[in-house]
């Protein structure tokens, strides 16, 4: 059975992108090495994507990463657009056994979202970012895979600690699965 997206999760995606270009744009921590940052903008992916699934959290990141690389460089660096959308894909996925909407994110929840995004930065920014660098564009591996290396890492301490963060305030505002009961009349 094919589920469709509903009107709340298309609307998130659009405003989910429009934070991300925000984010990416004016809340960034450069790290000393050229066109990369400790980008607030993955925290922010992180929490859309556990609440609103991976295919929301695909869209948002490619989405939102295409906006801002269009609007800060006039042109999108693809492979790392790309890659922001697997990226929102692996945090969805991580998603799926937190039940964040019901105010469910304790220590085991955290340890599992955060060894899923540890893996998915590892993966996306440390190995495939900087191989479709070198095959979209031709970049010398030196450079990229440093590159890669700093944003991977960046990426992991963003998202662990700001990510984690927005996500149990999130959390500590939803009222918890059986908590609310009904009144007798």
């Amino acid at each position: 059975m094919k589920k469709e997206l509903s009107v709340k999760t298309i609307v998130a995606i659009g405003i989910g992108a429009a934070v991300f270009v925000i984010l990416g744009r004016f809340a960034i921590i450069p790290t000393g090495f050229p066109n990369t940052n400790l980008e607030t903008s993955y925290p922010f992916l992180a929490l859309m994507s556990v609440i609103y699934g991976p295919l929301a959290g695909a869209l948002i990141g490619f989405i939102g990463h295409t906006l801002k690389d269009f609007t800060t460089y006039g042109s999108a660096w693809w492979s790392w657009v790309i890659c922001s959308g697997l990226v929102g894909v692996i945090y969805g996925i991580a998603g799926r056994k937190i039940d964040l909407i019901h105010g469910q994110f304790g220590k085991k929840e955290i340890i599992h979202f955060n060894l899923y995004q540890i893996v998915g930065n590892a993966l996306v920014w440390g190995i495939i970012a900087p191989i479709l660098d070198i095959v979209m564009f031709s970049e010398p591996a030196g450079k990229v895979f440093t590159q890669a290396a700093i944003a991977s890492i960046a990426n992991m301490v963003a998202v662990g600690v700001i990510g984690t963060l927005l996500m149990k305030a999130y959390a500590a505002t939803r009222p918890q699965k059986g908590s609310l009961t009904k009144e007798e009349e």
